[in-house]
């Protein structure tokens, strides 16, 4: 271990909420709901304006959270309450502003169920707000990843002066494993903002005038400029910050794609469908924005069929046609409603997949 490391036992949701104190965050804006309360609550708890500095605020709404997030702090919800953040999403993507949002996923449309579910895809990497923008968007598969994931989902938002998400589902949000807590990092003074971050509001005259915050922009050229430079960034993003990790997909008949705690499942289903002489793969895209096509592309080279296993209704799926443009059978795998399939439900599902391939062939 680091100095300054620790080992606890804990939620993926309190795990993150330790993680943003030692990261250095400024400031969390909340409003409580299931399944991700445990993030205000442990912060509430800990009392971080004691120590770090860092401000923690129980809000009265889910509009009012992300208002105040406006550049560098952080705010956590699930479905509903992300649904009423989109405006406020898409305003600090206009304004060239860092922030973390966290969304612990459950169950929809609507208020739907506090079980866990996936069914949050399309909100969170199709732009859920208006306008042409993105948001970088980090999957967590474990406890630990709940924790690490706050740095690079920060680090990532301050790089690009851009928003960034970590989306987890309730399962990983509320499991307990051991994790390994960060080091603290000081916070940022004051004087380091104003020398650092050319977008910072600190109420001083810069050489150009008062720095001011806003995603008004009246002139069309210049708003067509404005976003040009944005896309410029999300291409080089695409480039540079697509990860992924996998898991037996060399030799794989039907490689599994699958995020979250989803992968967690298909990564026992390998083994057991290996066991049964099923030759399975895994590729689990680590984020969903940037999406990982290109080491989809590689792992489904050498596969008769390619499942995306998904607690929704079949939203990743549409990436991942979209990455192999039509060079493999795409099929989908998922339950809805809260219910989570088992490793076995997986394997049943594949072999189902491998068999229509076969009936396809001999057509």
């Amino acid at each position: 271990m680091e100095s300054g490391e620790e080992i606890r036992l804990m939620k993926g949701n309190e795990a993150l909420a330790h993680a943003a104190i030692r990261y250095g965050c400024d400031a969390y804006f909340g409003y409580p709901i299931t399944p991700q309360s445990e993030i205000l609550e442990t912060l509430m708890a800990e009392r971080p304006w004691q120590t770090t500095g860092m401000q923690v605020l129980q809000v009265e709404s889910e509009v009012a959270a992300i208002h105040m997030v406006y550049g560098g702090a952080a705010t956590s919800s699930s479905g509903p309450g992300i649904s009423l953040m989109q405006g406020g999403l898409s305003y600090m993507a206009g304004a060239n502003l860092p922030c973390l949002i966290v969304n612990v996923m459950r169950g929809g449309p609507g208020l739907g169920t506090i079980q866990p579910s996936q069914a949050d895809y399309f909100q969170a990497v199709k732009g859920g707000g208006h306008g042409d923008y993105k948001v970088f968007t980090l999957a967590p598969a474990s406890v630990q990843e709940m924790a690490d994931f706050v740095a690079d989902g920060f680090d990532w938002a301050f790089r690009n002066n851009n928003p960034a998400m970590i989306l987890a589902d309730g399962t990983i949000g509320q499991m307990m494993e051991k994790v390994v807590l960060p080091p603290f990092r000081p916070r940022r003074s004051d004087e380091e903002v104003r020398r650092e971050y050319t977008w910072a509001a600190t109420g001083l005259k810069r050489r150009h005038g008062l720095n001011r915050v806003t995603s008004l922009e009246l002139d069309p050229s210049q708003m067509e400029n404005k976003n040009r430079a944005r896309e410029e960034r999300y291409r080089e993003a695409e480039l540079r910050d697509a990860r992924s990790e996998s898991t037996m997909v060399g030799d794989a008949e039907v490689l599994l794609v699958a995020f979250g705690s989803a992968a967690r499942v298909c990564e026992k289903a390998v083994s057991v469908g290996r066991a049964k002489g099923l030759k399975l793969g895994l590729l689990r895209p680590i984020t969903l924005w940037p999406f990982p096509s290109e080491a989809v592309r590689e792992a489904a080279s050498s596969a008769r069929g390619v499942l995306c296993v998904e607690l929704n209704a079949g939203q990743m799926i549409e990436d991942v046609r979209l990455s192999l443009g039509g060079s493999v059978d795409v099929e989908h795998y998922g339950r809805m409603g809260g219910v989570i399939f088992t490793p076995e439900e997986v394997v049943v599902a594949a072999e189902s997949f491998l068999l229509s391939l076969d009936k396809k062939k001999r057509e």
